[in-house]
């Protein structure tokens, strides 16, 4: 891991969750994101140890673990330190019951509960400008991914986007990609094209984004949803459950399963079919215990 400057006073971390990091005139520091666990987070302490930084403040872009899985660390090792996030994904961080919950439908099945953890948030993100020991950053609504994912811009106008937004390397890996909600995604992408800044920060990628090559990897991000939606409207020329409708795009996308990435990919293949449901596209029946869906044009 290295600590990359990108313009002025704000840098990245590379490592398996890329880390912001804005450094103030007294050498305190600002994360943007803290990875997956204790043992990658002291990983980033090295980094900041090496370049004389004193971690104080952290901004969580969304609940998921492997973007806030280092907050206990930070806060233990650095007492003092502040944890910030958007409204509805504190209520995730400090209740971790509640995501398993969602993708097991019920009380979590047993190996979910490892997905999350608890962890507490000191202060509430407003969307717009936030001042942070006297430095203005913007805070953008960027949900989909999550129930309220956030972007979060530096006053060098660098934009670090979390999992808002997809690489190419990470769209060619896992092809179906987890969304919460496929509208909110699709507005998300929109406003993610109308961002004025000149650097892009994705949560997981070997390099950042320019200004001039976002909507590229944009129309990207909208064409795999799309290609996703395409291929269940035309699974559903005859009745499908939504257990049948992931065993056929996971055969015809070449999805490799286990235990933890089935429920997300069940999940996914849930967001999709809700929202063509939700718009009119497709309907349902229940026929035998079964829930069947169909293309309403059929």
């Amino acid at each position: 891991m290295d600590l990359i400057k990108i313009k002025g006073n704000t840098y990245y971390i590379n490592a398996p969750t890329n880390i912001g990091v804005y450094i103030f005139k007294n050498k305190n520091c600002l994360l943007v994101d803290t990875g997956i666990n204790n043992s990658q987070a002291r990983k980033i302490d090295e980094v900041l140890i090496q370049n004389n930084l004193h971690p104080k403040y952290i901004i969580n872009t969304h609940s998921h673990v492997d973007h806030c899985g280092g907050n206990s660390y930070f806060k233990e090792n650095y007492p003092g330190s502040l944890i910030f996030t958007s409204a509805k994904e504190k209520i995730f961080m400090e209740n971790p019951e509640l995501y398993p919950c969602i993708l097991s439908n019920s009380i979590p099945i047993k190996g979910l509960k490892r997905i999350t953890k608890k962890f507490d948030v000191d202060f509430i993100l407003d969307y717009g400008v936030n001042k942070i020991n006297d430095e203005k950053f913007e805070v953008l609504a960027l949900k989909g991914h999550s129930q309220e994912h956030i972007g979060f811009i530096t006053p060098e106008k660098v934009c670090f986007l979390g999992d808002a937004l997809f690489s190419d390397e990470i769209i060619d890996k896992y092809s179906l990609p987890y969304l919460y909600d496929i509208e909110e995604s699709i507005n998300t992408l929109n406003i993610i094209n109308d961002i004025d800044c000149d650097y892009f920060i994705l949560a997981h990628s070997n390099e950042m984004i320019l200004k001039d090559q976002i909507k590229d990897l944009v129309q990207h991000n909208l064409n795999n949803i799309n290609y996703f939606i395409e291929q269940i409207l035309d699974l559903l020329d005859g009745p499908m459950t939504k257990e049948d409708i992931l065993q056929n795009l996971a055969i015809l996308n070449d999805l490799s399963m286990g235990f933890t990435q089935y429920h997300l990919n069940y999940s996914s293949v849930s967001a999709l079919v809700n929202n063509l449901y939700n718009q009119g596209k497709i309907d349902c029946s229940i026929e035998d215990g079964k829930m069947y869906f169909y293309n309403k044009t059929t």
